[in-house]
């Protein structure tokens, strides 16, 4: 049987000399011993969150892409207050329809965090609808970055999932995709 040995920590001591007081004899000079704690963890400065909220330091944002069809878009959510942006229109400039509008911030008012984040994008390719939903994907992904609680809101509502349907290419000899030519029998 093998003797296993710990290690015990014992404190750091330092050995200084005290200082002499006028009244007193140089040779009275009494040797004191410190003892110098072991280092305790450093406390981190992390403001309170509100539960179902993400926290982004001021500056600092969550960066994600998201792809529906052809279009694809690129989306960095912050914390705070301002005018969630599309290019460099604003959103309701962006996207016409309050349809569309809706479904892009559909990942933050599922999260309960509409208020309080914002985010800026950059998307190309596709229709308005297909951008729309690029965009969303996008949010939904850098949400789910940051806080991973909110990942079973936003799956079950389908915002996780990278819809890949795409128009099927022509193919030669048929008219379409699938579509053969008209069958004559003279």
């Amino acid at each position: 049987m093998e003797k296993t040995t710990t290690k015990t920590t014992k404190p750091k001591v330092k050995t200084v000399k005290a200082k002499v007081v006028k009244e007193a004899a140089p040779e009275v000079a009494q040797e004191v011993t410190e003892v110098k704690p072991a280092a305790a963890p450093k406390a981190t400065k992390e403001p309170k969150v509100a539960e179902g909220s993400i926290y982004i330091e001021k500056g600092k944002y969550v960066f994600s892409s998201g792809r529906r069809k052809t279009a694809t878009a690129t989306v960095r959510v912050y914390t705070g207050k301002a005018p969630s942006t599309v290019g460099k229109k604003t959103l309701e400039k962006y996207f016409e329809y309050p349809l569309h509008i809706s479904k892009v911030m559909l990942p933050l008012e599922l999260t309960g965090i509409a208020n309080t984040t914002y985010f800026s994008a950059v998307v190309s390719g596709g229709g308005i609808k297909s951008q729309s939903e690029a965009i969303a994907h996008a949010i939904a992904k850098a949400i789910v970055e940051q806080d991973s609680v909110h990942r079973l809101v936003l799956k079950k509502n389908g915002l996780l999932t990278r819809d890949d349907r795409k128009k099927e290419r022509k193919k030669p000899g048929l008219k379409r995709a699938r579509r053969r030519p008209q069958w004559a029998k003279r």
